[in-house]
């Protein structure tokens, strides 16, 4: 083997690496909305779990990937530690599609020209035809981009595999070479060690891809690939277990502590089980025998198969020693803030659509909380209380800390973000977000108004409070519906908002028209009257607000309105939508109607 075989293998590898991301991540990216949906059907049956880790890696090519995505979910509180095991061990088995493919090596045409279309000198440069027209020819669309990415991967990945097998065939001539994996039959230790090594440097799947592309040399036998194969998984799962534990959660250490625990487990249950059929002679026969590249492909199913059957059972066990093995700390004497904000775990970025739902939860939680805090100000105004003036400003710091934190979080999700559905979607958050947190503060603004009520002895006549308790009401029904309408992403509950956005300003413009008479009369002093309108304009920004995420849902519900809001704002304001005319009636008779409009002459005043 000379120094230009060499070189042929590393840049083989090198393709064939970058081939398997490249479909990965295309596979991932395509499959993001299928990948949400199916991981929100797992129950606490480990057989569920198992079977649907084993089609989500079998889609994506990559149990790393699952792992990785799985530990998100749960540190985002989607499932439970209990619910994640049955996907890891599914999610094992699962990564053997990428050696059943690659077994294709083996095809042979015998003759036959169909056949010859499923071998890989045919399948590469078909897939890379592909890749290649679908990418040139996809304009901005994303299906063809995806789907050419993907074959284009495709493509790579074989053209690396054959040039790594065309490389090292002329090894299948050394002595020393066959003397090497003939030692390692003796000695599965350092075959252990080099399986081990191996996985470090690449994942599970491309190590088991190396060692079927070097079996075309013949000198590679069961005896001594088995140990390698426990070196790769052990070495995959120690890499892939730290990936989800650094700076994670206890819940989410858990899950990397499940895949270190069963990959072990996994090790031992295989070892035995050779040992037990070497002993009884079934494995006597083909020990030393050449094994070829389907011969790893089946060798690294079973392995993994027969893993799962006598584990899954006992995944219970794998659960206490997890949680015993990461206790929580700190973690539960935080805020609940602080907890919400675990949600937004970057190991989620693999799965941009999981990643979207977790800022969603987190948002809906900034939504709620900051209506919370609103309501907190009503009763500050009503009734003085320092226990929850302070609640207000704790709650303020905690919505401002949680809106940095997705800010952050969708920022960063931007550049993995491609997908039109999902880019509308990631943008439709980012201007949420900061819609919610205005709310909260200028439900700050009013505490603080209140404050100055308390310090300088001020009150409001109880027709003012009257009104006052009429807006609060009105304000509570936007606010609920402007939530409801971000959770739940729903147009109908969207289009309850502007008809209440107006009731709202038409009961401030009474509200205001009332003041002025009670001024005039005597009832109401100047410096009383500067801290109720201040309180009144507070309140109506926060109808406008609300307002504006109604417009931004209904513009994702019906991209048609997306880039022409003002003018849908407009047509309502004119009459033209009878959907609008009904609702605006109706909030009109319910609050506007409510209010006692005072006369000149003050004789309804207080």
């Amino acid at each position: 083997m000379t120094i230009f075989n060499v070189i042929s293998m590393l840049g083989g590898l090198a393709l064939f690496l970058y081939g398997m991301r490249l479909m990965g991540d295309g596979l991932k990216q395509g499959s993001s909305t299928a990948l949400k949906n199916a991981m929100k059907m797992v129950t606490n049956n480990p057989l569920m779990g198992f079977a649907l880790g084993l089609c989500v890696t079998g889609v994506i090519q990559s149990s790393s990937a699952t792992v990785v995505l799985t530990a998100g979910l749960v540190g985002a509180g989607i499932i439970s530690v209990h619910q994640c095991i049955g996907i890891v061990i599914g999610a094992h088995l699962g990564t053997t599609v990428t050696g059943q493919i690659i077994r294709l090596l083996d095809l042979d045409a015998g003759g036959m020209a169909w056949i010859k279309f499923f071998q890989p000198s045919t399948l590469a440069p078909l897939a890379a035809i592909l890749g290649i027209i679908m990418l040139m020819t996809g304009d901005n669309k994303v299906k063809p981009k995806l789907i050419g990415t993907i074959a284009m991967g495709f493509g790579v990945l074989f053209t690396g595999l054959m040039s790594m097998t065309s490389s090292v065939s002329p090894l299948s001539e050394s002595e020393v070479f066959a003397n090497l994996f003939m030692g390692f039959a003796g000695r599965p230790f350092l075959g252990f060690i080099t399986g081990l090594l191996t996985a470090l440097l690449f994942h599970s799947s491309a190590s088991v891809g190396i060692l079927q592309a070097l079996s075309v040399t013949g000198s590679l036998t069961f005896g001594s690939v088995y140990a390698i194969m426990l070196g790769i998984y052990m070495g995959d799962c120690i890499i892939t277990g730290l990936m989800v534990s650094i700076g994670a959660s206890a819940n989410a250490k858990r899950v990397g502590c499940v895949h270190i625990v069963y990959c072990i487990a996994k090790d031992i249950v295989i070892l035995a089980g050779i040992m037990l059929l070497k002993q009884i002679g079934i494995l006597g026969a083909g020990w030393n025998d050449p094994i070829t590249s389907g011969g790893i492909a089946n060798a690294n199913t079973l392995f993994n198969l027969g893993a799962a059957i006598v584990i899954l059972p006992f995944s219970f066990i794998i659960e206490r020693i997890s949680c015993s093995v990461v206790k929580c700390g700190e973690e539960e004497t935080v805020s609940k803030a602080e907890q919400v904000a675990v949600a937004l775990n970057k190991n989620l970025y693999g799965s941009p659509e999981l990643a979207l739902e977790a800022a969603l939860n987190v948002i809906g939680y900034i939504s709620r909380t900051a209506a919370n805090n609103v309501e907190r100000a009503f009763r500050v105004i009503e009734r003085f209380d320092d226990k929850i003036v302070d609640e207000i400003d704790v709650v303020e710091d905690d919505l401002d800390m949680l809106t940095d934190r997705v800010g952050d979080y969708l920022a960063n999700l931007s550049s993995l973000v491609r997908i039109g559905n999902e880019t509308n979607r990631l943008n439709y958050f980012i201007k949420c977000v900061s819609e919610f947190e205005r709310i909260g503060d200028l439900a700050d603004n009013i505490r603080e108004s209140a404050i100055e009520m308390h310090q300088k002895g001020i009150s409001f006549t109880e027709s003012a409070r009257q009104e006052i308790n009429i807006l609060h009401s009105a304000i509570t029904e936007v606010l609920d519906h402007t939530h409801n309408a971000f959770v739940r992403q729903s147009d109908n509950e969207a289009h309850y908002v502007e008809p209440i956005e107006e009731a709202i300003d038409d009961i401030i413009i009474i509200m205001k028209s009332n003041h002025y008479e009670r001024v005039r009369d005597g009832s109401c002093t100047v410096l009383s009257g500067y801290i109720f309108l201040d309180i009144l304009t507070n309140l109506e920004r926060i109808s406008d607000q609300c307002a504006n995420i109604a417009v931004h849902t209904i513009s994702v519900c019906d991209p048609s309105i997306a880039d022409a809001e003002h003018d849908y704002i407009k047509n309502l304001h004119m009459g033209a939508d009878e959907d609008f005319n009904a609702k605006y009636k109706m909030y009109t008779e319910r609050y506007t109607a409510n209010i006692r409009v005072l006369g000149k002459n003050g004789n309804a005043a207080s």
